[in-house]
């Protein structure tokens, strides 16, 4: 009877079975366990450590914003997030059947973006919108190493545009190189584990960027209107008045990248520089 005991059948059959009963014990987790896949109130230690460092960055962009001479260190990401807003603007006033004529990029002026035709009422807040959505979308990508080297891949590139249409003095070609350069040496840096933090720091300046620009349109005055004082001109209301809507809509877009990168990437640091040696490693 022992001797027949262990056939292959019979093994098989409590191989199912354990296979089976550890499936019925993941099946019995709690719902919102099954459906969220982790508990957004209380993220993990890698999780705390990217909120600190957000948090960090609106503070540090916020002072370094207008101090003057420091300010310059972030000159080629505000081209960036100059860039990114003008886009919003020119993608806009295409999709509403209007054309673009000329982009300009100036960190100390402000970008402009002249266009013939379109639904203004739709292509001028876009500016502040489209850069509050792709900044989000870079937080997102931020809280994970291979989601930044993606995104990094398209910052580049993105980059490299801006200096072809921004002014092109020595400071600014400089600047803009060293920023390229700076993406480019974070990859090497513990399989690109810094390149996700770059990419968060461009991420949230871009999220915010209607808030410092609205700061700037009503402090420093720059040389080119604000969006929202062309708008309240058109439709009615004050600029700031429609400024401050427009900051509340990208802080509530920028909490949205949040709460998704909580919930998509939930892997610790060592875990992530594991995934990195698999995506383009270095």
């Amino acid at each position: 009877m022992s001797k027949n005991r262990f056939t292959p059948a019979y093994i098989v059959s409590l191989s199912a079975a354990h296979v089976l009963s550890k499936l019925e014990r993941e099946l019995q987790q709690p719902t919102h366990a099954v459906l969220v896949g982790r508990d957004l109130a209380h993220p993990n230690k890698t999780q705390q450590v990217t909120l600190g460092v957000i948090g960090a960055y609106v503070v540090v962009i916020a002072i370094l914003w207008n101090v003057p001479y420091i300010k310059y260190i972030l000159w080629p990401f505000k081209m960036l997030v100059i860039a990114f807003h003008e886009f919003g603007h020119a993608i806009t006033a295409v999709c509403t059947g209007g054309r673009v004529k000329s982009i300009s990029l100036d960190p100390n002026e402000g970008g402009v973006t002249t266009m013939v035709g379109g639904i203004s009422a739709i292509t001028l807040p876009a500016g502040y919108l489209g850069s509050s959505v792709i900044g989000a979308l870079l937080i997102f990508c931020g809280f994970n190493i291979v989601a930044s080297k993606v995104a990094s891949l398209v910052l580049g590139v993105c980059f490299l545009l801006t200096l072809w249409w921004g002014k092109r003095d020595w400071l600014t070609v400089l600047t803009v190189l060293s920023a390229v350069g700076l993406l480019i040496g974070c990859w090497f840096i513990k399989h690109a584990e810094a390149l996700r933090f770059v990419v968060l720091f461009i991420g949230v300046m871009s999220s915010l960027y209607s808030v410092w620009d609205i700061c700037d349109d009503l402090i420093l005055r720059k040389v080119n209107s604000s969006d929202a004082s062309v708008f309240a001109k058109r439709y009615g209301g004050s600029s700031q008045c429609w400024g401050v809507i427009w900051s509340i809509i990208s802080v509530l877009v920028m909490a949205v990248g949040i709460v998704a990168g909580l919930a998509a990437f939930s892997q610790s640091f060592e875990q992530q520089q594991e995934d990195s040696k698999h995506f383009i490693p270095t």
